[in-house]
């Protein structure tokens, strides 16, 4: 007889195989991220855009004249135009600080009316 009976274990050939098979069978699972990954990704990516802002720089260091209320300026173009980006920036993140802050009076609003 070659098949597993009662009294005795199934050839060793079986087990690899059956083992192989519940093994492709298992559901892959995936890591989930962690804080230190996410970190060190937003870390390189900071690095990587920090580079292109340096490269930036030095490609855009030609002086331009600018006029904005009746004042004059002479700056260098990244200058002007890092600070044309920044002050964007603070526009567009004062607006989703305001944008969040009406959720939560509208989430407290709603706690203590019982909803």
């Amino acid at each position: 007889m070659t098949g597993p009976t009662l009294d005795n274990e199934p050839p060793a050939a079986t087990n690899s195989a059956t083992a192989a098979t519940a093994a492709d069978q298992a559901p892959k699972q995936r890591r989930r991220p962690t804080r230190t990954g996410n970190l060190h990704a937003g870390l390189v990516i900071a690095a990587v855009l920090l580079l292109l802002l340096v490269i930036f720089l030095a490609q855009n260091a030609h002086t331009v004249t600018i006029n904005f209320l009746g004042a004059n300026l002479h700056v260098s173009l990244a200058v002007a135009l890092l600070a044309a980006a920044l002050v964007g920036a603070l526009i567009i993140g004062a607006a989703g600080t305001a944008r969040i802050a009406q959720l939560r009076r509208e989430r407290h609003a709603a706690k203590r009316n019982g909803g």
